[in-house]
């Protein structure tokens, strides 16, 4: 998947402008909320065994304070909670700009 148009932070949400010209607004609480980070999700040994991850959590009030690049593929972002592991892929982000209910 091609890298956004333009992605930026305005006030409490992650803009987010993809190829097509769609745009997408995606708040803190729901990034931190679907974090692909080991610490949400857990991970994978060699084995198959799944270690750690606290499973699905609300974070309310969590705001999204700014992000960094990972490569040309996902970014990075720092939540206000102190949370930075999880890379959100373009193509990840997309996914759950499109799962997201409408407000």
């Amino acid at each position: 998947m091609k890298a956004p148009r333009q992605i930026q932070l305005i006030g409490a949400e992650l803009a987010i402008v993809w190829e097509d010209s769609r745009e997408d607004y995606l708040d803190g609480e729901f990034l931190r909320e679907n974090s692909p980070s080991a610490e949400n999700i857990g991970e994978v040994d060699v084995l198959g065994q799944k270690w750690g991850g606290d499973g699905p959590r609300s974070f309310p009030g969590v705001k999204l304070q700014t992000f960094e690049y990972v490569g040309n593929y996902a970014i990075r972002p720092v939540f206000s909670d102190g949370h930075k592991t999880g890379i959100f892929s373009w193509k990840y982000l997309r996914e759950l700009a499109e799962k997201r209910p409408a407000s």
